[in-house]
Order: structure tokens, then C-alpha cells, then sequence
């Protein structure tokens, strides 16, 4: 296999990702707004349309490496991103609360596997050699994703209206299912024989070999569930509103200015040479978002959160995937993702609490605090052992 990273099927799978997750940011900044300008909703109501969103995808993710397997990645890949298709045409079609929400939950599942099938075949198609850097690179799809999709569903629904906006999310799904067939797979690994049934043990569901680090990727998660879900909640009471969507814009930045250079360590130096300082970087950020009094300072954490959370989250995806065989990369991916989203759903849930008895601020140096434990983990359980990189 060549070892360039950038050939046209990585990079159609890039833009395949980051149409999927393009469409799911674009729809969870909006679809609030909706429910509540719309539907005439509630905040608890709207909340349930991410909810039923993330309980779905999470549910599917241990059942999705066997799928893989089962009807081979890119075939799921395709047939998932057509469903996930089907469902982005039908919100402009399913007006009532109740059949939205059960758009919500299936939408989720078909954006379950098509992420998880998405990563598995980029991590099958960059060289062994440069899985760090590669990996790295993909990653940036969702970061641009992260960015481009509440800035282009905002700027719709403020100038047109929420008809539109779907339709603009279904043409760029389109693009992307487009880019998906051109995906070529022949020459990458074949997983054995894997019997058709439905039959599912702990073996078809996770990759053992994955659980320890995504089980530590899962605690990432619940301090960045800090930042995902009360961001702009505490940039409101700080009197920072203005400054919220500018966060994220140096967010997406930061991750992306730093993944050459930490691609680049992680493939020469090993994963312990970049984990360690992003730790650090992310805890720092989080305190200084704890004191976040001014604009600048609010925007300084971004740098350091951004830093810190996106080379972290890649390079544990990467050390998951790294963990196992190539024919278990997709029960590697879902393993990672399953755990991951757990724990960003787990830590809105408990943070939602803390910040109802305590403040924000509490809420981001909590975050601090349990990167630092989960940073002690690493070295003892990790490093010192030298099980890792």
C-alpha cells in the first residue's frame, strides 16, 4: 500500500465524514431553535431531540463492528449515509413534535454506523507507519465540521428559513454519499469468515483489546462535556454571549494549526510525547475558562482547550485502533466511539446537576480535576507499564 497519506480515496472519505458530521452540528445548533420558534416548545422538549439523537447512536455503536463485517464497510457506508439522507429530506416533511423526535432516534442510528464505518476505513487505508499523523488529519474533518456546520445552519435560519436549511443539509449529505462510492476497498484487509446472524457476544460488540484506553477516552469525554454543553449558558452569564461562536472558530483553529506537528511526534517519538503535554494544555484551558472575566481571556482558553482535547481524543482513537489487529479496526473504532459518546452524554447529565447546586466555574474546574486524575491513570496504569507508545 502507498504511503502517501492524501491519496483521493482518503481523501474522499474525509469529506464523506465531515458532510455527516457537518449535517449533525448544523442540526443541533438549529433544531433547539426550531423546536421552540417553530413547534412552540419547550427547553426540556427541544433538549429531547439531542437526547434521542445521542441515545440511538450510542446504542447502535457496539453492534455496528460486526455489521462491518458482516455486509462489508463500504456497502454499510453507503447504505447507512442514504438512510442518514432519508432522514435529513423528512424534517422537512415531519412537522409534528412526536414524529420529529422519532426521526431524531432514527437519524441517530444511521449516523452511528456511518461514522464508525467511515473511520474504520480510513484507519485501514492510511499506512501502518503514519497512523498517528493520519489519523490526525482525518479527525480534521469533524473539526471543520464543528465549525462550518452551526455557522452555516445559523446564518440560514436567520436569513431564510428552516425548509431551507434542510434542504442545504441534504444536498451536502448528497455530496457525500457521492464521495463514499468512489471509495475503492479491494485492497484492504478482509475480515474472516463472519456468519450472517444476528447472534451478538461480547467479542462481536467490543474490541477487549480497546476497552482500557476508550474506557479512558470515555472520562475525556465527560470533561468536555463541560465545554459542549454549557458553553454558551456560561458565556451568557458572564456576559460573553457575543464572544461564544469566536470560541469555537479558535477552537477548531487551534486543533487544526497543532495536528501536523503532533501527527508528526506521535509517528516518531510514540503517543506518550503528545498525550502528556495535552493533558496539561486542556486542564490549563479549563481553569482559565473557569475564570474567564473578558473576552481575550475566554478566547486564550479556547487555544488551550482546543490544543489539548483535539490531540488527545485523536491520539487515544488512534492508540485503540493501534491496539489491535487490521481486521478488528472496526471494533476498535466502535468501541472508542461508543465509550466516547457515553461519556459525553454521562457528563451533560451529572455537570447539568453540579451547575444547578454550584456555578459554571465549579463545573470547569471539576473538568480540570478529573483530567488530572485521569492523567495519573495514564502514567501509572499506561506508561510506567509500558503498554503504550
Amino acid at each position: 500500500m502507498e504511503q502517501k497519506i492524501f491519496t483521493k480515496r482518503f481523501i474522499s472519505l474525509f469529506f464523506t465524514n465531515m458532510a455527516v458530521f457537518f449535517v449533525f452540528y448544523g442540526l443541533v445548533t438549529t433544531l433547539p431553535l426550531y423546536a421552540m420558534g417553530v413547534l412552540g416548545k419547550s427547553d426540556d422538549a427541544s433538549g429531547l431531540l439531542v437526547t434521542a439523537f445521542l441515545l440511538s447512536a450510542i446504542f447502535m455503536r457496539p453492534f455496528s463492528g460486526k455489521l462491518l463485517d458482516m455486509f462489508g464497510k463500504k456497502r454499510l457506508l453507503v447504505v447507512s449515509i442514504v438512510f442518514y439522507l432519508l432522514s435529513t429530506v423528512l424534517y422537512v416533511f415531519f412537522k409534528p413534535y412526536a414524529l420529529l423526535l422519532a426521526l431524531r432516534f432514527f437519524q441517530g442510528i444511521w449516523f452511528s454506523i456511518a461514522t464508525t464505518a467511515a473511520g474504520s476505513l480510513a484507519a485501514d487505508i492510511i499506512p501502518a507507519n503514519r497512523k498517528g499523523a493520519g489519523l490526525g488529519y482525518f479527525t480534521m474533518s469533524t473539526n471543520l465540521a464543528v465549525v462550518l456546520g452551526p455557522f452555516v445552519g445559523l446564518l440560514i435560519v436567520q436569513y431564510a428559513n428552516f425548509d431551507v436549511l434542510f434542504i442545504v443539509l441534504s444536498v451536502i449529505v448528497i455530496i457525500g454519499a457521492l464521495l463514499a462510492i468512489t471509495v475503492q476497498t479491494n485492497d484492504l484487509p478482509k475480515p474472516a469468515h463472519v456468519e450472517r446472524n444476528f447472534k451478538f457476544g461480547f467479542h462481536d460488540l467490543f474490541e477487549k483489546k480497546a476497552l482500557p484506553l476508550a474506557a479512558l477516552a470515555s472520562l475525556i469525554a465527560i470533561a468536555y462535556a463541560s465545554v459542549l454543553s454549557f458553553l454558551s449558558l456560561y458565556a451568557e452569564q458572564q456576559n460573553l454571549l457575543a464572544a461564544a461562536s469566536y470560541f469555537y472558530a479558535v477552537f477548531a483553529a487551534a486543533m487544526i494549526s497543532i495536528r501536523p506537528l503532533t501527527g508528526k511526534i506521535y509517528d516518531t517519538l510514540g503517543a506518550k510525547f503528545v498525550i502528556i503535554p495535552s493533558f496539561v494544555l486542556f486542564a490549563i484551558g479549563l481553569v482559565i475558562l473557569a475564570n474567564a472575566s473578558n473576552t481575550w481571556i475566554f478566547l486564550i482558553s479556547a487555544v488551550f482547550i482546543g490544543a489539548g482535547y483535539g490531540t488527545l481524543t485523536t491520539s487515544f482513537q488512534s492508540l485503540c485502533i493501534q491496539s489491535t489487529s487490521p481486521e478488528r479496526t472496526g471494533y476498535a473504532t466502535a468501541t472508542y466511539f461508543t465509550l466516547f459518546d457515553t461519556g459525553i452524554a454521562l457528563g451533560s447529565y451529572v455537570f447539568g446537576i453540579i451547575a444547578v447546586s454550584l456555578s459554571y466555574a465549579m463545573v470547569y474546574y471539576l473538568s480540570a480535576l478529573l483530567l488530572v486524575i485521569v492523567f495519573v491513570v495514564y502514567m501509572l496504569f499506561f506508561v510506567r507499564s509500558k503498554r503504550i507508545g
